[in-house]
């Protein structure tokens, strides 16, 4: 019975922050797949509905309070909204909100998502300095201290536009989302790839554009600092897997270039081209395993833009780079888990990471009354290793020496049809937990 209560409180706990992590913390391909499922166990044809409460402890917030809330499938049955509001003793205080896949109706195939975050934070954190100069020692570098950052009361404000256009080939010649069919959490029909590659005849492929802005305030002991961005983003993925949200086979694609014009209160302006793939093997079934699958994602980018400019004094600076928070980053919930938000940023970057997801037959809060509204259907064990690194130019022999590494163990579980997870990492410099929806790649 206690290991069913702990069980329990870590699910709440898990749920809660997964509100708050509506984050512009992505690592995740822009570009998805768009799809509805039906749950075997659920009557209403895949319409879900979440609203939960939630308070938590927080090192950069204090504690924190606030409401969540989620609906799929009404309407269209692909079509998600999402929201949030919290706030906090220390003053932080933050609403968002956001709008996943709705089809427009003249355009059978052209998908539209939307985002809107508004906050105010009493300790942002910044991994960079003013006027940054490609040093490997200086604060985001590979070399650099983890004590080396900006962090005080400030503002963090965006907004985001996505359009995707499933291309009519492969798994979707004929339909423009996928129809997944669930018994206990896992796939027993739907599957869209996983075997065969060849974009032609199996799989989805999608292709996005999105514009984002973001704004950014630290009211600092010596004035305001601040910046903003207004990016665009065209991306290519093809997503050759059984099945997205859990894949147990196949493999994924991504290529994007991200592109800054310089125009209304963005500075200079700068560019960045990335390629991610993933391969997951399925190992198949044992006496106590309903499923285990080896996972593995490798990631890679570099900013064609970034230049190293010298002054009329000679001293040395940066131009055209994407933000701390842009382009090359490592840290945070998808990359690097070990240590916080954009931890390591420069111009160019490499990772890579294997995972083990384990799929016990054992579902300790099966028969828990108070959980049978989420709907969860198993739980999953996970264990991982990480490592990459950011440099100052694109090349080998930079990318693949005087790496960092982390290591890391997971519990995730299938929600209503999705993915939460609760992730815990350690390296040299520090332990670190995340929860967040869908796992990181």
């Amino acid at each position: 019975m206690k290991l069913k209560t702990l069980f329990v409180s870590m699910i709440y706990v898990m749920l809660f922050c997964f509100f708050v992590s509506l984050s512009p913390c992505f690592a995740l391909p822009d570009a998805s797949v768009k799809y509805s499922i039906i749950r075997h166990e659920n009557p209403l044809e895949g319409k879900e509905v979440l609203i939960i409460p939630y308070v938590f402890p927080s090192d950069s917030m204090g504690t924190t309070g606030g409401i969540g809330g989620m609906i799929k499938g009404y309407g269209q049955k692909q079509l998600l909204f999402g929201a949030t509001a919290f706030t906090s003793k220390d003053g932080a205080n933050s609403g968002i909100a956001g709008m996943w896949d709705y089809k427009l109706s003249w355009f059978d195939r052209l998908y539209i998502s939307a985002i809107l975050s508004v906050g105010h934070y009493p300790r942002q954190r910044a991994y960079t300095q003013l006027n940054r100069t490609g040093d490997e020692t200086e604060a985001g570098g590979n070399n650099s201290n983890k004590k080396d950052f900006i962090e005080d009361n400030g503002l963090d404000n965006w907004f985001e536009l996505k359009l995707e256009y499933v291309l009519p080939i492969g798994s979707m010649r004929n339909k423009s989302y996928a129809s997944y069919r669930l018994s206990d959490g896992l796939l027993v029909s739907g599957t869209t790839g996983g075997e065969l590659w060849n974009p032609f005849k199996t799989g989805i492929t999608v292709m996005m554009f999105k514009q984002f802005n973001r704004y950014q305030r630290y009211d600092t002991s010596n004035g305001t600092i601040e910046g903003t961005i207004h990016p665009v983003e065209f991306g290519l993925l093809y997503n050759n897997t059984d099945f997205p949200v859990n894949p147990s086979r196949g493999s994924s694609q991504y290529i994007g270039i991200t592109h800054d014009m310089g125009w209304m209160e963005s500075e200079a302006g700068w560019t960045f081209i990335e390629l991610e793939v993933s391969k997951y093997f399925n190992l198949g079934q044992t006496r106590h395993a309903r499923q285990r699958v080896l996972a593995l994602n490798f990631w890679t980018g570099d900013s064609p833009s970034y230049e190293i400019r010298f002054d009329n004094s000679g001293n040395k600076y940066i131009y055209k780079n994407p933000p701390f928070y842009e382009g090359g980053q490592l840290g945070g919930f998808y990359r690097m888990r070990a240590y916080p938000n954009n931890r390591f940023n420069d111009r160019s970057v490499v990772y890579t990471t294997v995972e083990y997801r384990y799929t016990p037959k054992w579902n300790p809060v099966q028969d828990v009354s108070c959980l049978k509204f989420l709907k969860l259907d198993w739980f999953q064990i996970v264990g991982y290793i990480e490592g990459g690194r950011v440099t100052n130019r694109y090349e080998l022999s930079e990318l693949f020496s005087d790496w960092k590494t982390d290591i890391g163990m997971g519990i995730r579980a299938m929600v209503a049809g999705g993915v939460v997870r609760f992730d815990v990492a350690t390296s040299d410099e520090n332990t670190t937990a995340w929860v967040m929806f869908r796992h990181p790649f």
